[in-house]
């Protein structure tokens, strides 16, 4: 088989890894921070998405759209957590599962009813489009331009956690809720800002998959099982194994579409089997 083309559907799996990345970046702070498994997630996805083709429409700017999205859903995000997943706290890991999976239902069908079922294409930015010569081959820029911007995000995302006073507030409230409360420090508010987010990075990850494919109802159902795959296999709530976990599973699902495509949907999931057979608590996560 071609090296070139190789390479090529390499780079691509890169390029899906750098989405499910930003994505499970998003769930993997969520239920890192404050343990709530957000079945949402994926529609959120979708829902940041459209607003991005929504906002690029009105504006005539793709770079409108990716800016203003993720912040609008994770405004929507916060108001979720205030109205909805506060009340849930201290009850069973159950009840937020349960009323964001019948949340995830309740805005599919909204966006049908608004936009309905087609697929609507997101064209990609003429600043983007074509291709590069790395030298190896020809690279779609626009791909090239996602990895390279998950990467910034994630470098900002490390450093705002790990080298800021308020990083260091969420990263002990993580821990122990209840001795930040006694320090006199809002948990709740703490909690509210990290679930916006996380829902802003999912809005993030459904705008820059939009050129890729194109923007329907039923987008973030896929994605929602992708990035809880990463999250498993990186370890619930680890940071570090979201990245790791979903560039291997973006490489992976890709070469298996290249070599044996019928496989492609279905070996991320062996892959996790795999992994939880060594390493029941993931390749980074602790156990409880």
């Amino acid at each position: 088989m071609d090296t070139e083309l190789i390479l090529m559907q390499l780079f691509s799996g890169v390029a899906l890894g750098a989405i499910l990345v930003i994505t499970a970046l998003g769930l993997s702070i969520i239920f890192g921070m404050m343990g709530v498994v957000n079945f949402a997630h994926g529609a959120l996805f979708m829902v940041g998405a459209y607003a991005g083709l929504w906002v690029a429409s009105l504006t005539g700017s793709f770079w409108w759209g990716l800016l203003v999205a993720p912040i609008l859903i994770g405004a929507f995000g916060m108001l979720i957590e205030f109205v909805l997943i506060r009340r849930l706290y201290g009850r069973s890991i159950d009840d937020p599962l349960l009323l964001t999976f019948g949340l995830s239902y309740v805005l599919v069908e909204g966006v049908r009813i608004v936009f309905g079922s087609d697929g609507i294409p997101f064209p990609t930015p003429s600043l983007l489009t074509g291709v590069v010569d790395l030298g190896v081959g020809f690279f779609p820029i626009y791909r090239i331009f996602v990895v390279g911007l998950v990467f910034a995000i994630v470098v900002l995302l490390w450093l705002g956690l790990e080298k800021t006073k308020f990083g260091l507030i969420v990263r002990a409230g993580a821990r122990d809720p209840m001795m930040m409360r006694v320090l006199g420090v809002d948990i709740s508010k703490v909690w509210l800002a990290v679930f916006g987010l996380g829902v802003g990075l999912a809005a993030l990850g459904g705008v820059l998959a939009g050129p890729m494919r194109s923007v329907n109802p039923e987008m973030g159902a896929l994605v929602l099982a992708e990035a809880f795959v990463v999250t498993v296999i990186g370890g619930l709530g680890s940071l570090v194994g979201a990245i790791i976990a979903g560039l291997l599973v973006g490489v992976v699902i890709s070469m298996t579409a290249l070599f044996a495509p019928e496989m492609a949907t279905i070996v991320m999931f062996a892959l996790m089997a795999i992994v939880l057979l060594i390493r029941p608590q993931g390749l980074f996560g602790k156990l409880a």
